[in-house]
């Protein structure tokens, strides 16, 4: 079996550590390429349905791996499940899944022969429908519950159905129906929300599976203290994950910010400087950096600074003294420069302002220089209908009274620019009548 090989070349990954990649509570064995690791232990992790899983003894000394459907010791019959950790490794994934050290231990009977899996296939293909006419027989006896899986033993004789109820549900009259709806032995067994999030699957709003999906298998309280101790907006559209209950992962970094909040001035302490009182209006915990304004309610002549410099000025209105300023004004220009992204490419707005500054260019160059280099390239030269050029120096332009002139003597064109100015109506001749005579002369 080949191996996958570091580019370094310090060594490898084995294949046999790694598993399908749709599998629920994936562990990677990294003991698998150590051939003494299955000999000094015979526990053997075995997956079966989405999240269920158990721990077994390959009392028969199998030559198991992982990916192996193998058929365990089951109460009755037996039950057909897939190996995902042999060796060393599985004593200990035990101890983080808390299991009790008396906790009965059943034994591997064989590899799966394919008249095992031919009943196991069948039984999985009966499951979607016992779920949705057990969730009617549910309703029609008035229990507030929700069914919200079912999983068939491997031989087909057992059933276990998975429900959710906010309160205490006597099902009692239930199993007593489902048995003989069935014909099968019922198991009753109620899960959380996040764990029926994790039975089913998906993708969280950070772009990767959920957590409960993958590795957690233990699910402590969340509370919204831990938003509020990462100054996190108490929004729970925001907050709750894909169970509607507040996400798992705002307990992972909570110590850390309790750890770095410790490190800050209070809140309710004030700064007192020559300015005026600065009061507490943010700060940036991981970071160190905190805000505060002239102002309780908003932002006032903000100032943010380190918290070392807020530690100074507090211990130095305690000795009656007040700073000039929040910013060390002595230190302020030996700082280093802070780097700019010139071209943006950090930025996940860059391609909307340069498209609207784009349009918005374009627009102004058109109406600015657009029109007025036609108009310099045609100077000097005569346009289309006998126009004269509209520029071309002192030279080349003529006196009033021959330009008035030329256009009395030029006939009107429709959709000529340089238009003659125009008569008084009465004083245009009709088709009909002859042009008037000027006064003072005989008519010949």
């Amino acid at each position: 079996m080949n191996d996958y090989k570091l580019s370094s070349g310090s060594g490898g990954l084995s294949k046999r550590g790694c598993s399908k990649i749709d599998d629920k509570l994936h562990t990677f064995d990294w003991l698998a390429d150590l051939p003494e690791s299955d000999a000094e232990c015979n526990l053997v992790e075995v997956q079966f349905k989405n999240t269920r899983k158990g721990y077994y003894q390959n009392s028969n000394n199998l030559e198991l791996s992982k990916g192996d459907i193998v058929a365990v010791e089951a109460s009755p019959g037996h039950d057909i499940g897939t190996v995902t950790l042999t060796g060393r490794l599985v004593p200990l994934q035990m101890r983080k899944n808390r299991c009790k050290p008396d906790m009965e231990i059943r034994r591997i009977y064989r590899k799966a022969k394919p008249v095992d899996i031919e009943k196991y296939e069948e039984a999985k293909a009966r499951e979607h429908e016992t779920m949705i006419r057990s969730r009617q027989i549910a309703l029609d006896l008035g229990l507030k519950m929700k069914i919200g899986d079912v999983e068939y033993q491997g031989d087909g004789n057992k059933a276990i159905f998975y429900y959710i109820a906010d309160d205490r549900v006597d099902f009692r009259q239930l199993i007593k129906v489902l048995a003989e709806a069935f014909r099968v032995r019922i198991e009753m067994k109620q899960i959380g929300a996040r764990q029926e999030a994790g039975r089913i699957g998906g993708i969280g709003p950070c772009g990767r599976e959920l957590c409960c999906a993958t590795w957690m298998s233990t699910f402590n309280s969340v509370s919204t203290s831990a938003a509020r101790l990462q100054d996190l907006s108490l929004n729970p559209l925001k907050l709750a994950g894909q169970c509607a209950k507040l996400k798992c992962c705002l307990n992972y970094e909570a110590d850390s910010y309790i750890e770095a909040g410790a490190r800050l001035p209070s809140r309710e302490i004030e700064l007192e400087t020559t300015e005026g009182t600065y009061y507490f209006f943010k700060a940036d915990i991981l970071s160190g950096q905190v805000t505060y304004s002239t102002d309780k309610n908003f932002a006032a002549n903000a100032h943010t600074i380190s918290a070392r410099r807020a530690f100074e000025i507090i211990n130095m209105n305690r000795r009656g003294e007040k700073p000039e300023s929040l910013v060390d004004l002595s230190a302020a220009g030996s700082q280093a420069p802070v780097s700019v992204d010139l071209v943006e490419q950090e930025s996940l707005t860059r391609f909307d302002k340069r498209k609207g500054a784009k349009k918005g260019g374009k627009g102004r160059k058109e109406n600015r220089g657009g029109g007025r280099e036609p108009r310099q390239a045609a100077a000097g030269k005569p346009q289309a209908g006998g126009a004269k050029p509209a520029g071309g120096g002192e030279n080349a332009r003529p006196d009033e009274g021959a330009r008035r002139n030329n256009r009395a003597d030029r006939p009107r064109r429709n959709g000529n620019r340089n238009k003659t100015p125009r008569k008084d109506e009465n004083s245009r001749p009709r088709k009909d009548q002859a042009p008037a005579q000027p006064q003072g002369k005989p008519q010949d």
